[in-house]
């Protein structure tokens, strides 16, 4: 029927529907319609001008949606760092890969029944004599009255540890002599008298121990300044804090030849540790914005070096490296682009990375991504197989020996890791080339907005965890050829753990002397710590040699260094100062009244 829409079941699926108007012959689709070429280019312009805004909503869309979905892994891996466990137990890695409950261990600590070690000895702590007697009524029989007999061998005796410290004044008297009036010596003085005792500042009152205490206590223990006035305030004891800032300044010219001698000695060696981190130092200087300086650790064999600098810049690790004494140095660091460019400039040094950064960075996309969870915690378990295989080569390491006459036992080992460590290239290898030649391109938009972003993301991450791995394969396998050279950077990073811990308390330095004489104190303290020397009686001996100098620094500091000392010295300085105990109160006298 003309004018109307044929809507017969019977027809065709395949067929188009369609529509007459009243009075048509043929379907619209098939009339001719006349424009204008110019209304028929606006066309064309508005359908492009709209085709074109719609694939890119799409575009944007899409990307929008990726961003989202990264942020996600953000935040997750974020709150896993912020709230779960700071440390990743062999128990964990088993309950995250699904294989039912994990394994039980014994407790941590002491297990009963098994033998204790005692209780601790202290032969060099100084034993005070006291004595705690019956009071005189006790002495004697309750009944009859006669007196019990003394028996010294039958004295029980009962030992207390006591930790004193009070502040007081040292009175010092020095009895005064006259000529004897038969004298008639022109060079005889007329009062004669003992020479007053050394002070480490002029015309200070404090004493070698004071300051002795106030360094230790912020550069050991990391207690800042005002809280440790305050205990002395509670002592009775008030001291300003412009009297401690000025007292420190004076004594930081006593430290440099020491740290002169500690830079000296850590250029004569061939292994080092580095790290970094930040330090606040609360000065404007022209070109620095903000306050964030750095302090730079570098840890030999002998020495702990800590130098202060605004920059993290490849010149300051090149500034400290510039005395090396050795043809061929090796530095275990991070992966940080300063030591990089430092490697590149200076042709003896070479780089061994951390393998503890490697299995952290595996870890975090493992956490981010459910789907690479299995693959972090395989990775996981390789490396810890490379540090197994690795502390059992050691065992069997001969260091006077060169790497092809070791024992047969080391050799096996020594094959093992290496086998290891080629398949774990390999793999690595193979992975980042199969996603390289992959397809990079999508034939149209709806294709792009189609796929599973998630499984992308994951696989980029993936991507690049491995491409970093081979990127810095040369300095992670620098180990193997050097069984002297750790496996990672821990002893770096422990070294910078105690300043960080004194940052976080006291936020940094106020200036600039003061973040220098941080830097020193901290090189010095640590450096004593490698040799087993106690730091409280080095301390002790070389203020009271500097004050015993005319409050300057010894005029030869080689008794003071460690690597200079003979066995009997360097034990000496490693047991604690004798106690100097302050004079005992005087006994108050009673006076009787003779009315």
């Amino acid at each position: 029927m003309e004018g109307a829409t044929n809507t017969s079941p019977d027809l065709e699926p395949h067929k188009a529907l369609v529509c007459l108007d009243e009075g048509q012959l043929s379907p619209f689709s098939q009339e001719w319609v006349t424009i204008t070429k110019q209304e028929r280019i606006e066309l064309n312009y508005r359908a492009n001008y709209w085709e074109a805004q719609h694939i890119r909503v799409k575009s944007q869309l899409e990307k929008a949606r990726q961003e989202i979905i990264l942020r996600d892994a953000k935040i997750k891996d974020l709150q896993n760092r912020l709230f779960g466990k700071k440390s990743e137990k062999g128990t964990t890695a088993k309950s995250e890969k699904g294989n039912g409950t994990p394994k039980t261990r014994r407790n941590r600590g002491q297990q009963p029944g098994s033998r204790g070690h005692g209780r601790t000895k202290r032969p060099d702590l100084p034993v005070v004599h006291d004595e705690r007697d019956l009071p005189e009524d006790e002495k004697r029989c309750p009944k009859c009255g006669l007196s019990h007999v003394r028996n010294p061998a039958l004295d029980e005796h009962s030992d207390v540890i006591e930790v004193e410290v009070s502040a007081h004044v040292r009175r010092i008297r020095r009895p005064a002599y006259t000529r004897n009036p038969g004298c008639t010596c022109n060079d005889t003085p007329a009062i004669i008298t003992a020479p007053p005792p050394p002070r480490l500042i002029p015309r200070s009152e404090y004493d070698v121990s004071f300051w002795v205490e106030v360094i230790l206590s912020k550069y050991r223990y990391g207690q800042p300044s005002n809280r440790y006035l305050q205990d002395l305030k509670d002592q009775e004891l008030p001291v300003s804090p412009g009297t401690l800032a000025g007292g420190l300044q004076r004594l930081a010219p006593l430290f440099e030849p020491v740290l002169e001698a500690l830079y000296c000695k850590q250029m004569t060696e061939q292994l080092f540790h580095n790290d970094e981190t930040r330090w606040e130092v609360f000065v404007e200087i022209e070109g620095k914005v903000g306050t964030r300086w750095y302090l730079w650790v570098t840890r030999s064999q002998s020495v702990v070096f800590y130098c202060i600098d605004p920059s993290r810049s490849a010149a300051v690790p090149g500034a400290h490296f510039a005395g090396l004494q050795n043809d061929k140095v090796i530095i275990v660091c991070d992966r940080y682009s300063a030591y990089k460019k430092l490697a590149r400039l200076a042709v003896n040094i070479l780089l061994a990375f951390c393998w503890a950064h490697v299995r952290r960075d595996f870890l975090d996309p493992g956490r981010a991504f459910s789907e690479l969870k299995e693959w972090a915690l395989q990775w996981k378990e390789r490396i810890g197989a490379l540090y197994h295989l690795n502390g059992l080569r050691l065992e069997h390491w001969n260091p006077e020996r060169p790497l092809t006459e070791q024992s047969d036992a080391f050799n096996q080992y020594h094959d093992a890791l290496k086998e290891a460590l080629q398949l774990m290239k390999d793999e690595a290898t193979r992975v980042v080339a199969r996603e390289i030649t992959g397809p990079q391109t999508r034939d149209s938009v709806d294709r792009e907005v189609q796929r599973d972003a998630p499984v992308e993301l994951s696989k980029s991450a993936q991507t690049k965890q491995l491409q970093s791995l081979l990127v810095h394969w040369p300095g992670l396998i620098l180990f193997v050829e050097h069984p002297e050279v750790p496996m990672d950077n821990n002893r770096g990073e422990n070294s910078i753990r105690h300043p960080v811990t004194g940052r976080k308390n006291y936020y940094g330095s106020g200036s600039i002397w003061s973040a220098q004489l941080a830097a020193t104190l901290f090189s010095i303290f640590q450096t004593l710590g490698l040799w087993g020397i106690n730091p409280r009686r080095w301390l002790t001996c070389y203020l009271n040699a500097c004050a015993e100098n005319g409050s300057e620094a010894p005029r030869t500091i080689d008794p003071f260094l460690p690597w200079s000392m003979d066995e009997e010295h360097r034990a000496q300085f490693a047991r604690p100062p004798t106690p100097h105990a302050p004079p005992a109160p005087a006994k108050p006298v009673t006076i009787h009244d003779s009315s």
